[in-house]
């Protein structure tokens, strides 16, 4: 079976496309390089450099591979940008989701797992679930729930799709070869990492006064490869005539900004200079979920989000990557 990684080039996208490989699926990329690195897709993986919106030509990438299934990774996720630039957000999330979602149906492909978030959800001061409402309080998390919307709407179409909501995405392939190299880094453990590394000077806190256990935001860290295997079973649940449906993925457990520098300091050895900044524009104070609908319908739990383990994990890739 072919199945199409758009975004496959990205941080989870090619974490997504070595899971896949290893459970014995032929992977095709689409992906156009605007964050996503050549050199994060293995060799052997056909690579086709392109825009998503250009439906004509995805239609023919469609046919030609004779693909399957797709795994949607391809999206701007920024939540301050996306305060500043929504025109950006809405054109490259939602329109991208209404192009593939097309192209997929004009090529006879039904199956589709899309990369979604937890920010759909807004700020939360309970321990979230499917069932919880969803209130996006960023232009991000409002582009991510029309993707959702949209393809359950096609569903009267005959299109088919699991929407799988990340926590905070982190950590690194165990090999040391791939890991979270963002052109502008906003993710709060590389970013850790690299003051620990002398790379930054110091890391800001934006805001110290949220109604949480140290007054830093709370979030529920899960790691990268959990979040790959997550994407292989959501296929085979698919491919296996499994129903439409939106999943949490997380580790169940939140870490607070000041506990993920406790914990990079622990693993580093690393003192790591901090400056207090004011809090952002669509930051909630608390993000954690109980992943108990993946567990039952995918068998997925998370196996390495323990946050000492995605850092040490993390630390392993960055260190590699400033020394090259």
């Amino acid at each position: 079976m072919t199945v199409l990684v758009v975004g496959g080039a990205g941080y989870v996208g090619s974490h997504a496309v070595r899971a896949l490989v290893a459970a014995g699926a032929r992977v095709v990329v689409l992906d156009d390089l605007s964050t996503g690195h050549r050199a994060l897709v293995p060799g052997g993986v056909p690579l086709h450099v392109g825009p998503l919106e250009d439906r004509e030509r995805v239609i023919e990438l469609l046919t030609r591979e004779q693909v399957r299934a797709v795994v949607h990774c391809a999206a701007c996720s920024l939540v301050d940008e996306s305060a500043s630039n929504p025109r950006k957000y809405f054109e490259r999330n939602c329109g991208g989701v209404l192009a593939l979602a097309g192209a997929m149906l004009d090529a006879g492909v039904t199956d589709i797992v899309l990369s979604s978030s937890a920010a759909v959800y807004g700020d939360a001061a309970r321990e979230l679930d499917e069932d919880h409402p969803r209130r996006p309080d960023s232009v991000y998390g409002v582009t991510k729930a029309f993707a959702e919307d949209v393809l359950l709407a096609y569903r009267s179409h005959g299109l088919r799709s699991v929407a799988l909501r990340y926590f905070n995405a982190a950590g690194a392939d165990r090999s040391g070869e791939i890991g979270e190299d963002h052109r502008h880094e906003t993710h709060l453990v590389p970013i850790v990492l690299d003051a620990a590394l002398g790379v930054r000077d110091a890391v800001t806190v934006f805001g110290t006064d949220y109604p949480t256990r140290d007054g830093t935001c709370l979030r529920d860290y899960v790691h990268v490869s959990d979040l790959a295997d997550a994407h292989v079973r959501a296929i085979e649940h698919l491919r296996g005539s499994g129903e439409s449906l939106q999943l949490d993925l997380g580790s169940t457990t939140g870490t607070t900004v000041y506990e993920v520098i406790a914990a990079v300091e622990a693993v580093t050895g690393h003192r790591v200079p901090l400056r207090p900044g004011e809090r952002r524009a669509g930051d909630p104070a608390r993000l954690v979920t109980s992943s108990r609908r993946a567990e039952q319908v995918l068998g997925w739990r998370a196996q390495r989000s323990e946050i000492l383990t995605i850092v040490e994990d993390a630390w392993r890739w960055h260190r590699r990557l400033r020394a090259m």
